[in-house]
This record gives structure tokens, sequence and C-alpha cells, in this order.
């Protein structure tokens, strides 16, 4: 079994905190969650996580103009710079301390930072592009000077049209207005007149200004000499402004607000066009599209993204996470679909294409701790605290069978037969397993044996057979169907945490408290081996810890554990941030995975710093909440006692871990639910940059220029070198039909696998039909006995290139059906016409066809 998995895609989590930006072209959205950035493609319904990770929670991001150049910066201040459409970090960059503003310049040659009370002017690094003759910047960051004139933290920066003068605004009360340039005979204006903290401040496009007061309302200034020409009032009872975005092109203003309305204004007028509510908590960022029609808003207390297109009054995307920790996790049959069961009483529905969660379920009234998809059929299983386990019809998307206990009990693990006829669930607060049969909901059985809660529950994937584990250190296996049902004990030395079965049914594997993973033979009942992994799982300390992570007694166990498909690799995690693969047969640790190295979280950090120590602890533990300077947040709103605190806020700071660990049907990926979200490692990464035989000569431009002159296989090699998607898309489609058989042929062998994968790519999405298929008929024909010598290492190629085949058999199959009684119809009318009309049927197929 191949083990070099890799991080795939974050699930389970849309958005957390800091602000959200679309793409110059307004087809994509980008969040930050957490420690790194989801990118929301609008149009393809699609949505992926960029590999790489910051050290603590991104606060900003930034993009430039064509696109290409993404700046995202955490708490800290440590920036990483990102080529988006490559997903590759270029470069990662300290500003040395926390930056509350950032804004590239529309020339994309400008960046303005803002650091605490100052602002600091950058050259934004460039890549040369197509269209463009510019040179390589070797030097990504260098500062041109340092503004000061503030006299608190700048909240918003934002540059004028021409990318000569921009406007600072912050908590001082007052905008300025600044020039790029130290040689121009500027002098820089203050803008007062404000009560509160000033939000934003844009340019219009006749250059007049707006600016946006935090908790009172607007003021419009006019350039000549600067004064207030208008001011409004926004005023919602019992709320604040939180922020506020504008659209210069539609002179749109969007407000958002501390209980969960919005509302949208026209300037000059300040004509109120909506006002809605997104939720009852508040919401902390708004973006607008360059296009000016769709509406961004983000709310971190309950993990909520929304698009809404004002126009139409129409949601273009509306998703929440699981504002609780997750419980369980369970894949589907086919593999693209994965259930999370969370603390939040909620049970959601993911698809792994296109990341979107599909459907919730929210019929628990408290928290779900597990979930079962039955073997056969679209029935999915769940047990909550709440007393019930509930069956859901995933056609339909309802919940069509109850089951309860004759006593009020917390359910906290479940068990489906192979069948799917019976269903067991075992509890916290009684001993016994209870059996109910799925088609009447009654209760059948209750197996008593038990001296403590039962903590796990499975079925052997042959049938017949459920084992249980227990606090009482014990594993008991039931035969159920039996007549007698007897039953078999197996001591251990601990609490049992979890129990997993081998899918040949042959091997039980049972983590205990201690650390220790045994294996047991389930046709003996002896124990077969064991290994200590305590020495692999342990790993970082919480802040409140006098000791070092390798020290810490808490994380030196697994709560879950997952064998892979062959069965000869066993996933296992815990509380800790490591995620470890081991060799069933020789008990060796194949791959040891880390969840998260974000530092925002507790349980990451490895070693004691004695420079985070001070008199009254750890720095990270002591309040400084009450020092803030607005009353807004020195308010606090947690309930007395409560430990596991704020996933926004990140006051109690939640610890890392993982709760639960499945391996896909194909075995190719597997997920991790944990307290960054639902993370998703695969062995189908795709290479998004290749800098093989790649030299200076080697350009957009040059590549075009090959185009031009016809040298198509020569472009083409080119496009695969630079790996620029839009680049090498557009020399595919200038490549005429009757060469593709020639090119093929004398493509180099190492470009094979990268071109049946973007042939089975762009087959799906680009109408050119015929030529597409002439590509894979050329490629299957010349590089056949390569694809099939090769089918262990171009497995993924040939499952695309066979997916987008039976894709256009079945839309081409779909066409057929409709033009056959199109024909049908047009043969009855020229039927009842006279013979000597000139009316003639043309055969359907004859033309080019168009997918």
């Amino acid at each position: 079994m191949k083990t070099d998995f890799k991080f795939s895609n974050l699930l389970g989590t849309v958005y957390r905190k800091g602000n959200l930006v679309f793409t110059p072209d307004g087809n994509s959205l980008l969040s930050p969650v957490g420690n790194r950035v989801s990118v929301f493609n609008l149009v393809q319904n699609s949505a992926y996580t960029l590999p790489s990770s910051h050290r603590r929670n991104i606060s900003h991001l930034a993009i430039n103009l064509d696109g290409h150049i993404l700046l995202s910066v955490d708490e800290d201040g440590r920036a990483i710079l990102t080529h988006l459409p490559r997903r590759l970090a270029l470069y990662h960059f300290s500003f040395k301390t926390s930056v509350s503003a950032i804004a590239f310049s529309p020339s994309g040659k400008y960046l303005a930072v803002g650091v605490a009370r100052a602002v600091e002017l950058w050259h934004a690094p460039s890549i040369p592009n197509a269209d463009s003759d510019d040179g390589l910047e070797f030097a990504p960051f260098v500062r041109h000077r340092v503004l000061a004139g503030h006299h608190d933290t700048v909240q918003s920066l934002q540059w004028s049209s021409d990318s000569r003068f921009f406007l600072s605004s912050a908590k001082d009360l007052t905008a300025r207005v600044w020039s790029w340039s130290s040689d121009e005979d500027f002098t820089p204006t203050t803008l007062g007149g404000h009560k509160e903290a000033v939000l934003g401040a844009w340019f219009s496009q006749d250059q007049e200004l707006a600016c946006s007061d935090a908790h009172i309302g607007v003021d419009e200034f006019l350039p000549m000499g600067w004064r207030i020409a208008q001011r409004h009032f926004l005023t919602q009872l019992g709320a604040r402004l939180s922020s506020v975005a504008y659209h210069a092109l539609s002179k749109l203003l969007v407000a958002s607000f501390s209980n969960g309305l919005f509302g949208l204004y026209e300037l000059p007028g300040f004509n109120m066009i909506h006002t809605l509510s997104m939720t009852h908590q508040g919401i902390d960022d708004v973006a607008i599209n360059n296009s000016g029609e769709w509406l961004a808003l983000g709310a971190s207390k309950l993990g909520q993204l929304l698009v809404w297109e004002w126009q139409s009054e129409s949601y273009i995307l509306k998703q929440q996470s699981h504002f609780d920790s997750m419980n369980d996790i369970v894949y589907a049959q086919d593999g693209n679909r994965i259930v999370t069961a969370a603390d939040d009483g909620k049970i959601k529905l993911w698809d792994t294409q296109s990341g979107f969660c599909i459907v919730t379920f929210t019929e628990h009234s408290s928290g779900v701790t597990a979930c079962e998809l039955a073997p056969k059929g679209n029935v999915l299983f769940s047990a909550s605290l709440d007393g019930s386990v509930r069956a859901w019809d995933l056609i339909r998307y309802r919940n069509f069978r109850t089951f309860s206990a004759p006593t009020r009990l917390s359910f906290s693990s479940l068990a489906v037969d192979p069948s799917g006829d019976v269903v067991c669930a075992g509890s916290l607060g009684s001993f016994d397993i209870h059996i109910w049969s799925v088609q009447t909901g009654q209760l059948l059985d209750q197996l008593a044996g038990h001296e403590g809660p039962v903590s796990s529950l499975a079925f052997a994937p042959s049938g017949g057979l459920l084992v249980s584990g227990s606090w009482d250190h014990t594993v008991r296996l039931w035969n159920i169907f039996d007549r007698t049902q007897s039953h078999e004990a197996l001591q251990l030395q601990a609490d049992i945490t979890d129990v997993a079965i081998r899918p040949d049914s042959k091997q039980l594997a049972v983590s205990t408290l201690d650390g220790q993973l045994t294996f047991w033979s389930m046709l003996e009942g002896s124990q077969s081996a064991s290994l200590d992994g305590r020495r692999d799982v342990t790993g970082g300390r919480r802040l409140s810890d006098r000791r070092t992570a390798s020290n810490v007694a808490g994380t030196k166990n697994f709560s879950c554990i997952s064998y892979s498909v062959d069965g000869s690799c066993i996933l296992a995690g815990g509380n800790s941030k490591y995620i470890c693969l081991y060799d069933v047969f020789s008990g060796s640790l194949l791959r040891k995975f880390t969840v998260s190295v974000n530092l925002s979280l507790e349980g990451t950090q490895e070693y004691l710093n004695s420079r985070t120590l001070t008199e009254a602890g750890p720095a990270g533990l002591v309040d400084t909440q009450a020092e803030a300077s607005d009353l807004e947040n020195r308010i606090d709103r947690s309930m007395p006692g409560s430990g596991r605190g704020d996933l926004s806020s990140r006051r109690t700071g939640p610890a890392v871990r993982v709760t639960a660990l499945a391996f896909s049907p194909t075995g190719r990926t597997f997920c991790a639910a944990s307290t960054e979200g639902l993370l998703i490692y695969s062995l189908d990464s795709t290479l998004y940059f290749d800098p093989f035989d790649l030299d200076m000569d080697i350009t957009p431009a040059s590549t075009l220029e090959a185009l031009s002159r016809r040298l198509y296989l020569q472009a083409l090699i080119m496009g695969f070198r630079l790996n620029d998607g839009p680049l090498l898309k557009r020399v595919f489609e200038a490549i005429p039909s009757e060469e593709v058989g020639r090119l093929v042929k004398q493509i180099p062998m190492v470009y094979i696998p990268r071109l049946v994968r973007f042939v089975a790519q762009i087959i799906t999405t680009s109408p050119r039909l015929e030529s597409n298929l002439r590509w894979i008929e050329a490629l299957l024909s010349t590089h056949g006995a390569f694809l099939k010598a090769n089918i262990t290492s171009l497995a993924q190629e040939v499952r695309m290139v066979q997916k987008a085949i039976n894709t256009i058999q079945t839309d081409l199959a779909r066409v057929s059906d409709e033009n056959i009684y199109v024909l049908d119809y047009m043969l009855s009318q020229s039927a009842q016409k006279p013979e000597s009309s000139d009316t003639r049927i043309t055969n359907a197929s004859s033309g080019d066809c168009y997918a």
C-alpha cells in the first residue's frame, strides 16, 4: 500500500476570522480558515484549500489586480506570498509586528501596509505575464518609505484609481490622504469631524471622498478645500457598525452590524436599497466583487459564509461550518461524500469533489456522538446525547425512523449490521447495548454484561458478530443472531477508547487509554500482536503545562483508529497533533502526519519558552480583555465555567486533537476530523508547478510567439513546462485537428501523463467535442502500450480518461434520445404536407457537433 499521502483539501470550515477577498474576475472568493486560505469558485461550484499554512491564524488577505499574487498575513505579521493559479508559496516574509491593514495598488506595483500607527509603502512583487514585457522581480519586498501621522491603529487602506494617492483610516477618529511619491508637491491632508473610530474611507469615481464612521454614519468630503458635503447616520437599535465596503463604480455602500443585519445604500443620496438579516450573531466582514453584483459576508461566531446577488435577491453561496467539535465521520460507498456529526447537534453531508456541504440535518436536539452508513442502500444512522437514534434517507434527505430506549439515555456509540436490518447503540449512562429492528423500529433486545460505559461498537463485515469495547477494561464479542446469544470477553489492562475490525473480519484492533494498540484474532479470540504508541502520538503542550510535550500525560493514547481498505495498515489519532500510520503485520510506524502547526491552538508547541513567562504566569493565559479601549471589546460574553471556548475569538485556546478517522472505499484518500476542520489527505496530488528543464527563455510571451509561428509542438511543451493553466488551454485550443496525430507521436514520453491528465480535465468543460475525442484516440492508439505497462503509476490519469468518456457517452445518449423525438415530429409534420413541397429533412448528424 502506498503511504505518501499529502494534504489535499479542508472541508467543514468555510470562514473563521479575517477579511474576505474576491478575485479580480469576480468568479472566486478567498476566505481565511484558521491558518489556511480556502478558494471558492462561485461559477464552477467548487472549493479547494491552499497547501501552504501559517504559524498563526490569518488576519488579512490581499490580491493584486491580475489575480496571480496572493499575500496572506497572520496575527504575528508573518506573510506568505502565493502564486494563486499554481497554488505555490513563493516567498515567506515577516513585518516584525502585527499588521492591521494591507492593500495592493490598482497598478499592482505598490503595496501599502498598516503597522500599528504607521503606514509602510513597499514595492509589490510582480511576475511576467503573457500580455506584458515586464521583467522578473527578484526582490519580492523592498520598502519604499514609512508614513507616520496617525495617533492610533490604522484600520483601513484604500488606493485611488490612478495609484498615485491612498487613504488611511484609523481609530484616532481621522482619515488621511497620502501620496505614494515623496517627490510630488503634495501635502498630506487630515479629514476629521468623526466622533468614533473610522472603519473605512474610499475614493469615488469622480475623486470625491466617502468616509464611514464606526458607529454613527457616513460623511462625504469634497476635494475643494476638503469640506464635509453631506453627513448621514446609520442607526440600529442596540447594535454597532462592524464592517463596511464601498463599490465606486455603482456607488453602492454595504454596512453590516453587530446584530447580524446588513444594509445596502446608494450614494450620494444615501438611498436604502435593502436591509436584511444574515444571522443573530455579528457579521465580521463584507466584500463586493469588481462588477458590484455579488456581496460576500462572513460571520465567525457560527462559521457562516454567504454570497448574495442583491439585484436578483438570490443566494450564490450559503455555507456554514460546524460551530462545535466534530465527533464522527463516515465515507459513502462511492467515496464522493462524507458525513460528519458534531456536538452542535447537526449532521452534514459534504461533497468531496466540490468541497461544499450538500445537506444539513438538524432534528437532533443535542450533540451527535456517532454516525454510520448502512452497507446497502442510502440510509444513514446517527446516535445523539438527546437519547435517540435516527435513520435518515439520503435520497429524499429526511428522517424516516427514530429509535429510543425505555429510559432516557445519552447514546455515545453506534453500529449497523452489514444487512442493514439491525442497529445497535451503547451509552455512557447505562452499561447495556440496545438493539432495534430497522424495519419496525421496535427494541429487540438489551445486551447486558459490561460493567462500565460502552465506548465503541463495531459489526464484523462478514456479519453476525458484534464487538463492543467498554471502560471496564474488556472487549466483548456478541453473536446476536444466535439463539443463545453467546459472547466472549477479552481482558485488557486499561479502558477501551475504540475498536476496529479488519475488512476480512479476521482481526480486531483495540486502542486503550494507556496508549497500547492490541491486535486479536477474531476466530481464536487470542491476542496476536501489540504495539506501544505512546512515544509516537505524544506531541504538543498546552500553555498551562509546566513540562515539555514529551512529558505531557494527556496526549499519550489513541482515541480513534481505522483500518485501510486492504487491511495492511491502520490509522490512529488522539488528543495530539499527530496521526500515525502503522503497518499491521510488522507493527512499524510508516508515516506520521502533522494535523496542524497553528500556534493559535493549544497543543502545537513542543518546548517551554521562557520569553512568554511572566510573574503572573504564561503570557497567553493573562486576561488583557479588561484593558481594551473599546467597551465592546471589554465585555465578556462567555458563560461561567465554560472551557470549550469560542473558535473565532480563541480566548480560551481550543486544543488541537483528532476525534475521528476514516479511509475512503478506494483507499486513495483518508479524512481526519480535527479542531481545524475535516482534513483530506490524498495520494492523487496534483503537481502545480514543475520547473523541469526550465530556463529564462521560456516565458508566456515566448510561448505565444511560438504558437503564432505555428510551432505547435514547441508551444505545447513550453506550456507544460510553465504549467500555466489559461496559457496551456490557449495553446491546446489553437492546435488544428489534423496536427493532433503528429504531435502525439512526437511529444516526449515524460509529458505523456501530464497530457493525458490535461485532456481528461478539459474534455468536460470544452465544447470542442470532436477535437477532444481525436486527442484521446491518438493518445490511446499511440501510447496505449506505455499506459498499460505503467498502469500502477498512471492509474489516476486512466481513471480520469475513463470518467470523461463515460460522461461524453451519457451526454450524447441523452441528446440522441431528444433528437429522435424531434425527428419523429418533423417527419409527422412533413407527411401532412403535399408531396410537391420542397421541404427536406436534413440529417441531424451532419455538421459540427458540440457538447
